[in-house]
């Protein structure tokens, strides 16, 4: 931990004094702030099903499903594109649930935009490029919309507030972090490690921010799903971001992290915020 504490940063106070507190963002109060959803949008069935047992749990504060996905290797589930934003609208329309997608270019805000979206967020293999975080930003300015922003893949805290401070720098208030872990070539129990004292040094450098957890991204399983959730609560994470699907087995990525809405619903009343 004291690699990072100790590090030498030229602190910025300005940019991120005027955010806006994620309470205030219109979509409920009560802790933790919960994200929750398919890894990706597969079908207009799937999306709905999905969205319906999450609403009437009333746990749910924002719907996440990826449009376009960022994989490894092609040749695999890359998204169902512009045509899954319009299954999102008719969710939304339905369910009074609001959502957010993952945007990795301009081009991809500024349909996520038109099409409604109520948030983006940015991951983690776009976070560690400053030009492409710059281009979103720009494209982004004098807009009124919440931008979560994933650590980036490699375990560095400035390039992390770097892109923080771009959206900031671009006129926007309400932002929060969202931490995933880290890729490491170490052998780990997890799919990305915590590396806890990251975050905790991002919240003691700036307390107003925001801060989410990923535990499906930390995990990659669901078996520690919800001891991650709590530890989180427990170092004062403001929410959670988790990934669910009706039938994760055959879902089209991230199977093995995915659990089904019910899980997710009796996870969710099992755990406990404390002051």
């Amino acid at each position: 931990m004291g690699l990072f504490i100790n590090s030498i940063f030229v602190f910025n106070h300005h940019f991120m004094k005027d955010l806006i507190a994620i309470e205030e963002w219109g979509f409920g109060t009560g802790r933790p702030f919960v994200i929750a959803g398919p890894c990706g949008a597969e079908t207009r069935e799937q999306v709905m099903k999905v969205a319906h047992q999450l609403a009437r749990s009333g746990r749910v504060n924002l719907f996440r499903a990826g449009v376009w996905k960022p994989r490894t290797r092609p040749g695999v589930f890359e998204g169902a594109g512009t045509e899954a934003l319009q299954w999102l609208t008719e969710m939304k329309q339905e369910t009074g649930l609001p959502f957010t997608v993952e945007v990795a270019t301009p081009a991809h805000t500024e349909q996520a935009v038109k099409a409604g979206a109520d948030a983006i967020w940015i991951g983690a293999r776009t976070t560690v490029n400053p030009f492409l975080v710059q281009e979103i930003a720009h494209s982004l300015e004098g807009a009124d919309i919440p931008v979560l922003i994933k650590n980036p893949v490699n375990p560095d805290i400035n390039l992390w507030v770097g892109a923080i401070e771009r959206f900031s720098n671009a006129g926007l208030s309400k932002l929060a972090a969202i931490h995933r872990g880290f890729s490491s070539y170490e052998n780990s129990s997890y799919r990305n490690k915590p590396t806890w004292e990251i975050p905790i040094e991002l919240k003691r450098r700036y307390p107003q921010l925001p801060l989410i957890c990923d535990p499906s991204h930390i995990c990659g399983t669901t078996e520690p799903l919800a001891y991650i959730s709590q530890f989180a609560l427990d170092l004062n994470f403001d929410g959670l971001m988790l990934e669910t699907h009706p039938d994760p087995e055959n879902a089209w990525s991230d199977p093995d992290q995915q659990i089904r809405p019910d899980q997710l619903i009796g996870l969710l009343e099992g755990l406990v915020s404390r002051n």
